[in-house]
């Protein structure tokens, strides 16, 4: 598979400062919601030159949006010009205009020569303000009563199959995570520990006394105990599960094309929250030491979920392939032979008798960057594909992809930090041609400020840029 050689970088630092106040609602967007005057799918980026396809007719399907780029890239037209030349390739980064990007972020980007008429991948970077929408006791908030959360907000997704699933995610997703964070506000701000129960708004479905239905509270040993920590982990995990569903119901009226892998950063009341659905990678550096805060998932890592579901539901299958794992393709003249294979309970290798089932093509196969699931794709988790099917046939492989992410979370408040340490963001264009370690190393050397202050932001060199390219 060619190299998708861009990369993206995020700088964050533990001293960022407090919060900023409540940044005006002109600078946010505005909630998903039936009463908003503008729908949320409106175009994020100013149009340019046209995608490639055939334009659907107006009268039917919306049109399909223009190719854009992010808008903090502020790209003339001569600028989308060199972001779509694959002889150039021109590294793509936010103009020096003095105004920086929310904590000194610095991004860069390169379309990948040969892989696609233009660039399908897209970012984000915003400050959200998130209002609660009511208080535990269940009543409505007072808008006087309280105050909000600011959050800050960095995604990277990397499309494939076209930009149309990239770019509705750059748009919305941070959305769909405000909706979530909206009941918890006042929680998150209480250092007691969360209420399991939310009260019902009375007169709502459900709000009727239902104690009698509830068993002896002897069954229960104990009580789960549950931390602010992981509310916000399930906020952003519903936030991507909602995102795909938009992406499901939307495909067709705003051709949604293609999907994308999704890596998005959240900080959040000291904490950084890293969710990841592909094979992009978060890395922090910190004092010169690496820290992980993403894995891959490709057919490779998730093998074992991947055969599961196939040994579960073989319906999905399709009478076209086998959830066994071989370690190579098994010729017809083999029938009745015995060869290794591993099913979805192994990590080690076995031997069984080959029988007439086992010719079928392997759910998981290939090696590396070649991995494939269905003999198609090359990632298990990300959003949208809803349309995906396996080559020269009909059986649908979303079945098998994941939208929901892995959440890491680093407690900032917990280390000490120096005005280098920074996070970097990279979809695998970047990590397929460059180390955890040649990245580190690339980094700043030192930042503008002393401790307590941001560095500014950080552009790798021409050398190091050529490097990256791959």
């Amino acid at each position: 598979m060619l190299n998708r050689v861009r990369s993206a970088v995020a700088h964050l630092v533990s001293s960022g400062g407090a919060p900023p106040p409540r940044p005006k609602s002109p600078d946010l967007p505005n909630a998903p919601s039936p009463q908003t005057a503008a729908p949320p799918e409106a175009p994020r980026s100013p149009p340019a030159t046209a995608g490639s396809g055939s334009a659907a007719p107006a009268k039917t399907v919306e049109a399909r949006a223009s190719f854009s780029r992010p808008t903090f890239l502020q790209l003339s037209p001569g600028g989308l010009r060199r972001a779509v030349d694959h002889a150039g390739r021109a590294v793509q980064s936010p103009p020096d205009t003095g105004r920086r990007l929310p904590w000194s972020t610095g991004y860069a980007e390169v379309i990948n020569a040969g892989k696609s008429r233009h660039n399908e991948d897209q970012a984000c970077c915003e400050v959200v303000y998130v209002e609660g929408r009511r208080s535990v006791s269940g009543a409505p908030r007072e808008p006087s009563q309280g105050q909000g959360l600011c959050f800050y907000y960095w995604g990277l997704f990397d499309g494939h199959a076209g930009g149309g699933a990239a770019e509705m995610a750059a748009r919305l997703l941070h959305r769909h995570i405000r909706e979530q964070l909206k009941d918890l506000v006042e929680i998150l701000q209480d250092p007691s520990p969360p209420p399991l129960c939310l009260p019902s708004t009375p007169g709502a479905p459900g709000s009727s006394d239902s104690s009698h239905l509830v068993g002896p509270q002897s069954c229960w040993s104990s009580q789960k105990e549950v931390t602010h920590e992981s509310l916000v982990v399930g906020a952003i995990e519903n936030a991507f599960q909602f995102m795909d569903e938009q992406m499901a119901r939307e495909r067709r009226g705003h051709q949604v094309e293609g999907g994308c892998c999704a890596l998005v950063v959240v900080y959040l009341l000291g904490k950084v929250y890293v969710a990841n659905a592909g094979d992009s990678r978060a890395i922090i550096v910190r004092n010169g030491e690496i820290i992980p805060m993403s894995r891959e998932f490709t057919p490779e890592t998730e093998r074992q979920r991947l055969q599961l579901l196939g040994f579960l539901k073989p319906e999905l299958l399709g009478g076209e392939f086998t959830h066994l794992e071989f370690p190579r393709r098994i010729q017809p003249k083999e029938l009745g032979q015995r060869m290794l294979y591993r099913d979805q309970n192994m990590t080690g290798w076995a031997y069984k008798k080959i029988e007439l089932e086992d010719l079928r093509f392997p759910l998981v196969c290939g090696e590396g960057k070649k991995a494939r699931v269905m003999a198609t794709i090359g990632v298990t988790r990300g959003l949208g594909d809803h349309n995906l099917k396996v080559c020269s046939s009909t059986l649908p492989i979303k079945p098998f992809l994941s939208c929901f992410p892995e959440v890491r979370v680093y407690d900032l408040t917990q280390y000490e930090h120096c005005p280098d340490d920074v996070l970097v963001l990279g979809t695998d264009g970047l990590w397929d041609v460059t180390s955890d370690c040649e990245v580190q190393s690339s980094g700043p050397s030192s930042g503008p400020g002393g401790p307590g202050h941001p560095p500014g932001p950080w552009l790798a060199s021409p050398q190091q840029q050529a490097g990256f390219r791959g």
